[in-house]
């Protein structure tokens, strides 16, 4: 009797892809790859190894997309897609993109945060697209199994139990909670970096980056009982801290919103 051979060699099936949207402002290369190492500087793991769809509906000017292409792949944003006038399809389907349609555009998600190699990663938008730095070998508490800011929030029924971290961060150490909140019982310190799908609680000083909702949750929030952070985000929308926060919230209890596309810092 022969063996049963299998139907088939291969099946389709449905599939939600996550995609961080890259939103050009200029055709020149110099200036885009420029504006991407300084945004690069300023948050650490979060689109790491993420699809990126190239969006230069705004830029009439011819583009170099294989070089920009290339560009991101060195930033390990990985590029996949396109959204551009005709006049740009032919050249950037020569550099192996396609052309794609966002709408409604969905939620990127940050790559899980490895323990051991904590290198480049990219960026939320600074009120305002995307971007990594290096930091120290990371100690990532990762549940079991997260833009500019993009898409669709995580629902809060689909979360998990929230991960919860009893011990201090020291920098360069970084912790994700994937599809879940975030507590953090100790200091985070400066360098170090705290990631949720969900809310983050931190219970101490928090001086480090703190990221909430990073798969595109408007309603997440930050809570921290001594917040002096060196940068905040929610849904992809960040804001560096250069200078000290206001008197009522500066290593006081507070709390972090998104109003539009504006972060709200408010006293507990």
């Amino acid at each position: 009797m022969s063996a049963k051979q299998p139907d088939s060699a291969l099946d389709f099936k449905s599939a939600t892809l996550y995609a961080v949207r890259l939103v050009l402002r200029d055709a020149a290369l110099d200036t885009l790859k420029a504006d991407l190492e300084k945004r690069m500087a300023d948050v650490g793991a979060l689109f790491e190894n993420e699809p990126v769809v190239i969006d230069a509906s705004g830029i009439a000017a011819p583009l170099d997309w294989q070089a920009l292409a290339e560009t991101l792949r060195e930033h390990r944003l990985p590029p996949i897609g396109f959204i551009a006038d005709e006049a740009q399809h032919g050249a950037a389907r020569a550099a192996g993109l396609v052309p794609v349609d966002l709408s409604p555009l969905p939620a990127a998600r940050p790559a899980a945060i490895e323990p051991a190699d904590a290198a480049s990663a990219p960026v939320p938008h600074q009120q305002g697209e995307v971007v990594a730095s290096k930091a120290a070998p990371a100690e990532a508490g990762e549940p079991p199994a997260p833009a500019t800011g993009a898409g669709a929030a995580i629902p809060q029924a689909s979360r998990l139990p929230a991960m919860v971290l009893r011990r201090p961060l020291r920098s360069g150490q970084r912790v994700y909670a994937r599809h879940a909140d975030l507590v953090i019982i100790g200091m985070v310190s400066s360098g170090a970096e705290i990631i949720a799908d969900g809310n983050i609680h931190v219970y101490g000083p928090l001086r480090g980056k703190a990221m909430a909702g990073a798969r595109g949750d408007t309603e997440a929030r930050i809570f921290a009982t001594q917040l002096d952070p060196e940068l905040i985000a929610i849904a992809g929308i960040y804001r560096v801290v250069e200078e000290k926060l206001p008197s009522d919230v500066h290593n006081k209890p507070a709390s972090v919103s998104l109003d539009g596309e504006t972060l709200t810092v408010s006293p507990l």
